[in-house]
């Protein structure tokens, strides 16, 4: 019987009580758990650790959060890694700028530290189960193509790159065509999240699935006060 993975878990912040606390904190759960505090630092820490998650503060010298995160979701040996940002600014639109950016969650500091935890959590446990029965291989509405074991969408044959997390949403929406799937139903799905979490998540990960999609946005149809479908176009 194989050992079981043990998850790396990459955090950056440039105040270092904000990143020794989340070192103990994430090692009691068993993560093998690399810090930084500087940000310049980045991208050769990623390269060499390889982490299954990274936690990155927004508001850094040099190089934000922000941009880090569009550089990381650039480049194709990042561009799933799962990105949980932490901030100081709680507003709802710099929460919105932060996943319009390509970040899969975000905390407003300060924050619960067992809520972090259980975030991580599930969102490391989504990533890597096995549990959930696959899907269809590969799924075209016009000129959208969506390919299961290429992981990767094609909008009129030319590659699109998109998130782990707009990859799922998209798959599933084109997966149960015509069918209306609620925001709480997407978030539980998608996510993995109880439905308490703020389902404007999923309006901005739509809006950016949309963007991506080009020509073809209108394949995502709002049923307004329910949530999404996908449709024939």
């Amino acid at each position: 019987m194989s050992a079981q993975k043990v998850h790396r878990i990459l955090v950056l912040d440039d105040e270092p009580d904000v990143t020794e606390l989340l070192e103990y904190k994430l090692e009691q759960e068993g993560y093998l758990v690399e810090v930084l505090n500087d940000p310049l630092e980045f991208i050769a820490k990623v390269r060499e650790f390889q982490p299954d998650l990274m936690i990155l503060d927004i508001m850094m010298p040099e190089l934000n959060g922000l941009q880090l995160c569009r550089i990381a979701r650039s480049d194709p040996s990042m561009k799933d890694i799962p990105i949980i940002f932490l901030s100081a600014r709680g507003e709802a639109e710099d929460r919105i700028k932060g996943l319009e950016t390509g970040a899969d969650d975000y905390l407003s500091k300060p924050f619960n530290t067992k809520e972090l935890q259980l975030r991580v959590n599930k969102m490391l446990h989504r990533a890597s189960s096995t549990a959930e029965p696959a899907g269809q291989p590969r799924i075209e509405i016009a000129g959208v193509v969506i390919d299961e074991d290429l992981h990767q969408m094609t909008v009129d044959g030319k590659n699109v790159v998109l998130t782990a997390t707009e990859f799922r949403l998209l798959k599933l929406l084109m997966e149960r065509k015509g069918r209306v799937q609620s925001r709480e139903h997407l978030l539980v799905n998608v996510w993995h999240y109880d439905t308490d979490i703020e389902t404007r998540t999923v309006d901005t990960h739509v809006r950016r699935v949309r963007e991506k999609l080009g020509p073809y946005a209108h394949l995502i149809e709002t049923v307004r006060g329910v949530g999404y479908r996908a449709v024939d176009i």
